[in-house]
């Protein structure tokens, strides 16, 4: 089995003249990523590898996260993931270690959110239901989508084979 872990990046300022990419994380950002990785670390979504685009918010998004958990590897900044769209995503998601059974991708939107709607296959239950409509309702950043897949290889992860196992907004968190 994998598991596949697909995270906005937490909130940011708004562009101060360096350009999309150079945005940092606003005070409500660097506390909302360290609120999920103190929530990665309690459900024990300690990834394998970590795929990371590498804009300044996903970055240090990452830096605040990792802080939270027991264990985390070395990150593979990809500068392909920078807004990219889902065919980009399961692109670097097939190179991820095989020998990771849990990857982390940090991005941006509507990228993660369009990915995971693909990837999710119809809800079985009850709680699956309400995964889905929180999903529906707004992948916000630092939103946390798990997906688990009956595969043995990152390559054989496909559409709509995914079950939406978790998902997590900040907001869930702070009520």
């Amino acid at each position: 089995m994998k598991r596949l872990l697909l995270l906005r990046h937490a909130k940011a300022e708004q562009d101060s003249g360096e350009g999309d990419f150079a945005r940092a994380l606003s005070e409500r950002g660097r506390s909302d990523a360290a609120l999920i990785g103190h929530y990665m670390e309690t459900h024990a979504y300690w990834p394998g590898a970590v795929l990371c685009s590498m804009s300044k918010r996903t970055v240090e998004t990452w830096d605040l996260i990792k802080r939270e958990l027991a264990r985390a590897p070395e990150p593979k900044f990809l500068k392909g993931l920078y807004l990219a769209a889902p065919k980009q995503i399961l692109n670097a998601l097939q190179g991820a270690s095989e020998a990771a059974a849990l990857t982390l991708m940090i991005g941006h939107n509507p990228g993660m959110e369009l990915t995971t709607m693909r990837l999710a296959r119809e809800p079985g239950s009850r709680d699956q239901k309400e995964r889905h409509e929180r999903l529906a309702e707004k992948f916000s950043t630092c939103a946390l989508a798990v997906l688990e897949f009956d595969v043995n290889a990152w390559r054989d992860v496909a559409s709509a084979t995914g079950i939406l196992a978790d998902f997590v907004r900040p907001r869930d968190l702070r009520d």
